[in-house]
């Protein structure tokens, strides 16, 4: 089994960046995953970030999760749960409204240090797409340009705790599945494992790396690439060694941008003659994606065929 890939940004910049890029791709074609370092974002904001989530999750979080386990009778469990989750969490929406003000318990320090971290993200994310754009033979621009819609892009952060588990045989962290959107960019806690990819009927760790982004694509890009960068299942492990601590940040397209394969990934000169993927309206993808997340994403790409062939003959 190949290394999981680990791309060195700084590379780009001199004269490794046709390898570089031949990585980026690679990763993209092969594993639906890679790793950075030397992404540009400081190593003390991240630090810091890594201080005050951990905190926050002591302090406001963790009594919370151990009240929900208490009532689920999950500390004795015997037998798998596969209804839910071991996992803390909440949702910090950057674009293209802000829901800081209704979170709870975020302080002001906090709240302003995952603000400077967003925008951090947010410019390394659209810096990837480019890069992506350059692989695929895309005008630059052209992904971050698919993402639009009316408002921009829909941009937020999941914030997630995967605390110390009795049972990690019996409970996942996180249930397989792939992600919906476009690009995610993952800060993940350094010291606790526990993520996972699915690659050739083989479950891989994504091993912790210290002030290391792990990036992995969504079913957005799959069908904007018409398959040749593919979404990959992944999933968390839960531990017994301590509380895993991951800052996840979905890059996704606006709710009314209508997504579809780049025309010039589609090969043969008819236009659509090897149309694998359909074209929809993201809001509508998401709204299946909500009931199916942790099912094949296939059949989430039939369904939106099918309502575009409706559409289409009505």
């Amino acid at each position: 089994m190949a290394n999981f890939p680990v791309i060195n940004l700084e590379k780009l910049n001199g004269g490794e960046r046709q390898a570089t890029m031949q990585k980026i791709n690679d990763a993209c074609e092969n594993w639906g995953f890679f790793q950075l370092v030397n992404h540009g974002i400081a190593h003390e904001l991240m630090d810091t970030v890594e201080r005050l989530t951990k905190e926050h999750y002591r302090k406001c979080m963790e009594k919370r999760f151990k009240e929900l386990v208490a009532s689920k009778a999950l500390e004795g469990i015997q037998a798998e749960v596969k209804d839910m989750d071991w996992e803390s969490t909440f949702f910090l929406r950057h674009l293209p409204d802000s829901n800081f003000s209704e979170i709870p318990d975020l302080t002001e320090e906090y709240s302003k240090v995952m603000k400077e971290f967003a925008e951090h993200i947010e410019k390394l994310a659209e810096e990837l797409l480019d890069l992506l754009c350059e692989n695929l033979g895309l005008e630059k621009g052209y992904l971050k340009k698919a993402f639009h819609g009316s408002r921009g892009p829909n941009f937020g952060t999941k914030v997630a705790n995967y605390p110390s588990c009795p049972n990690p045989k019996l409970v996942k962290g996180l249930r397989a599945h792939t992600d919906a959107g476009g690009i995610i960019l993952l800060f993940q806690d350094d010291k606790v494992s526990g993520l996972q990819l699915l690659k050739n009927g083989e479950w891989i760790d994504v091993l912790p790396m210290r002030h290391s982004i792990v990036v992995n694509l969504g079913d957005q890009l799959e069908v904007i690439t018409n398959g040749r960068y593919r979404s990959v299942e992944h999933r968390v492990i839960a531990q017994s060694n301590g509380t895993r601590m991951s800052v996840a940040s979905f890059y996704n397209p606006g709710s009314d941008a209508v997504i579809y394969p780049a025309p010039p990934l589609i090969e043969g000169k008819e236009e659509g003659k090897n149309l694998i993927y359909p074209k929809y309206v993201f809001e509508d993808y998401m709204k299946l994606y909500a009931a199916l997340k942790f099912q094949a994403k296939q059949p989430r790409f039939d369904a939106m065929k099918a309502v575009n062939s409706s559409t289409a003959t009505a």
